[in-house]
């Protein structure tokens, strides 16, 4: 190559470099206008990274141009442990990225002898949620065991219990419903649940593949009340396998399954929904993907939903 070449070469190639800096830039804008124009924003979920530790999941979801976590409080704890108190909201200050909720706290709902070390966890759980910033924590219900109606009362209880554990710190203890718990596996439950435990740290919240994979139907969503989706954790529902045999690895990035999220969307926004969609995905391979990879699929995934919001 003679030297007028190569000098052409490495100009064309400083062109290049430059205007895919400018393509990752206006993608990253287009999200966060997105996010301004429906109150929507993209949100990753700490299981989706769960291979990596507190530092490299947050550096590499914001490298991506994440402004919205999810944390796992687990890891924090760790990060702080090794860092400092305080050192785990400091990171996501510096990285410009805030915690829209926390994950997670089990066995909550159902007394069982798991129940009582969960709510142990849950207060120091609450405590950090409140120092990094986070306003709620997810709650799931995976009861297993056989139960009957009149378990229900001591469910409301349990979770009025925990309410109040939750209510020094102004966190709000989302309910939410997985599609094979034997308690709480489908929105007229959980909605029926939060109501009656009547708390203002007790919330609904709705997970779209637990949502579409489980008993719940479209037409459910019509009896939630405007303010009544605490938050959202977003991901498809394969057409494969079966519901009957799927796991939660099979949960879909959004667009690889069959699941009508824009038409969910639509109806989430109409009834007053503003906030996070929390990616959330527990696929081995997706959680042992570069954070920065992951969050970037994210992004290309859940934004179009949010820019297709019908008004």
């Amino acid at each position: 190559m003679s030297d007028c070449n190569r000098r052409d070469f490495m100009a064309l190639s400083a062109r290049m470099t430059a205007g895919m800096t400018t393509i990752a830039a206006v993608a990253r804008s287009e999200n966060v206008q997105a996010a301004d124009t429906s109150g929507l924003i993209v949100c990753m979920h700490g299981v989706t990274s769960s291979e990596f530790d507190f530092r490299t999941c947050m550096e590499g979801w914001a490298k991506a141009g994440i402004k919205a976590v999810e944390p796992d409080l687990v890891k924090a704890r760790q990060h702080e442990e090794a860092n400092g108190k305080g050192s785990a909201r400091k990171l996501l200050n510096d990285l410009g990225l805030a915690a829209y909720s926390s994950t997670n706290q089990l066995n909550l709902e159902a007394t069982s002898e798991a129940r009582v070390q969960a709510v142990e966890d849950l207060k120091w759980k609450v405590e950090m949620a409140a120092s990094l910033g986070a306003t709620r924590i997810v709650i799931p219900s995976a009861a297993s065991a056989q139960h009957t109606l009149a378990d229900y009362e001591q469910v409301y209880a349990n979770l009025y219990e925990v309410g109040e554990i939750a209510k020094p710190h102004d966190i709000a203890l989302m309910v939410e419903f997985t599609r094979n718990s034997r308690l709480i596996n489908n929105v007229r439950t959980s909605l029926d649940v939060v109501r009656k435990v009547n708390h203002p740290n007790i919330k609904f919240m709705l997970d779209l593949y637990h949502l579409w994979a489980g008993p719940s139907k479209f037409e459910d969503l019509d009896m939630i009340q405007p303010g009544e989706i605490h938050h959202v954790h977003i991901a498809d529902t394969p057409r494969q396998p079966p519901v009957e045999v799927a796991e939660q690895k099979d949960r879909a990035f959004p667009g690889e399954g069959i699941a009508p999220l824009q038409k969910i969307l639509n109806k989430l926004v109409a009834l007053g929904y503003n906030r996070a969609l929390s990616l959330e995905l527990f696929d081995m391979t997706v959680r042992r993907t570069d954070p920065t990879v992951t969050a970037t699929k994210a992004l290309q995934t859940i934004t179009p939903l949010i820019q297709g919001i019908s008004a």
